[in-house]
C-alpha cells in the first residue's frame, strides 16, 4: 500500500507554473529518486510535501492524512522529515545541540518544568540525549559532536543535517541533494548512510540527486521532471533508456 499519495499537484507563482499536474506514489519499502534539469520543480515538489508551499490544485495524503489541510508542524509530528539543498543549520550551536533541537517535537514536559530541570524533566532530557547519541554514532560524527557547526567542513555539516532529520523519528525522509558539493569519498559515505537508513531503520526515502551514478545504484524507482511536468517514471534501467529522459536531461 502506498504511504504517500500525490494526485495532480499544480503549483503556480503568479504567471509561473512550477509544477503541472504531477502525480506519483511512494510505498513503505522503496527509495524514490527525483531527477531533472535545474528549474524542473524538484525542490518545489518537496516543499509541497513538507508544507512550505501549498499547491493551488490537486491533493496529497500521507498515511491516510490529508496533507493539503495539515500545518507544517503536524506533518513533522506525523513523521515527515527533510534535509535542504542549502544547509539550514544553527551555525552558532554544536553538532549535538543541532540534532537535539529536532527532538523538541517529542518533549512532553512544559517550558517551566524543563527550565527547572528536575525530576521528570531531567529524566526526559536524558532519554532524548541518549537517542541523539545513537544518531551521532550511527552517522559517525562523534569526533565533532561538541564542535560548532559553522566551523565544520561542508560534508560534515551535511551529515549533521541528516542527523537532525533522523532525530524527528521520520516515517518518510525527504533528501534534497544530500550529496551536492561533496567529493567522491564524501559522496560514498553519504550514499552508504542513505542505504543504511533505508535498510536498517526501514524508512522510505524521496531523494533528489544529480549524480546519476548514485541514483542508479541506490534507488528503486526514478521519476523525471522537466519544466514542472513528469515526463517519465520507472525503475533505473528503464529510465536511462527512455528517449524523453535522454533528450531532456541525460544526453546521449
Amino acid at each position: 500500500m502506498p504511504q504517500l499519495i500525490v494526485n495532480n499537484i499544480t503549483l503556480r507563482f503568479s504567471g509561473l507554473t512550477a509544477l503541472s499536474d504531477v502525480s506519483f506514489e511512494v510505498t513503505k519499502n522503496e527509495i524514490l529518486a527525483i531527477i531533472g534539469p535545474n528549474g524542473a520543480g524538484k525542490t518545489c515538489l518537496l516543499n509541497c510535501i513538507s508544507g512550505f508551499y501549498k499547491p493551488q490544485e490537486g491533493n496529497m495524503s500521507f498515511d491516510g492524512m490529508d496533507l493539503i489541510t495539515t500545518p507544517i508542524y503536524e506533518r513533522t509530528m506525523k513523521g515527515i522529515a527533510r534535509t535542504f539543498q542549502n544547509i539550514e543549520l544553527f551555525n552558532g550551536l554544536t553538532a549535538l545541540d543541532n540534532i537535539m533541537a529536532a527532538r523538541h517535537a517529542h518533549f512532553k514536559t512544559g517550558v517551566i518544568r524543563s527550565g527547572i530541570h528536575f525530576g521528570k524533566a531531567r529524566d526526559e532530557e536524558i532519554y532524548h540525549r541518549e537517542i541523539v547519541e545513537q544518531i551521532i554514532d550511527f552517522l559517525e560524527i562523534k569526533p565533532v559532536r561538541k564542535k560548532i557547526v559553522g566551523s565544520l567542513p561542508y560534508g560534515m555539516r551535511k551529515r549533521v543535517e541528516l542527523g537532525r532529520a533522523l532525530a524527528v523519528e521520520p516515517k518518510l525522509l525527504l533528501l534534497d541533494e544530500p550529496m551536492s558539493g561533496m567529493n567522491v569519498e564524501e559522496k560514498e559515505d553519504m550514499a552508504r548512510f542513505v542505504i543504511d537508513i533505508f535498510e536498517d531503520k526501514q524508512i522510505p526515502i524521496i531523494l533528489i540527486e544529480h549524480d546519476m551514478g548514485v541514483v542508479m545504484d541506490i534507488s528503486d524507482r526514478v521519476m523525471v521532471l522537466e519544466f514542472g511536468k513528469k515526463i517519465a517514471e520507472g525503475i533505473p534501467d528503464e529510465i536511462v533508456k527512455n528517449e524523453k529522459v535522454i533528450n531532456a536531461y541525460l544526453g546521449q
